[in-house]
């Protein structure tokens, strides 16, 4: 099995992309909660 590490240099390039990606995940998560909560709101 692999190990994940986190990168210890990145590219200045690679960072962004990195934070783009982190931005963006936050964003799915935010959306896919809110999407839950409101299923769960019509279900009961």
């Amino acid at each position: 099995m692999d190990k994940k590490t986190a990168p210890t240099k990145l590219s200045k390039k690679d960072a962004e992309r990195e934070t783009r990606l982190k931005a963006a995940l936050k964003a799915n998560m935010a959306k896919r909660k809110a999407q839950a909560r409101a299923r769960a709101d019509k279900e009961t």
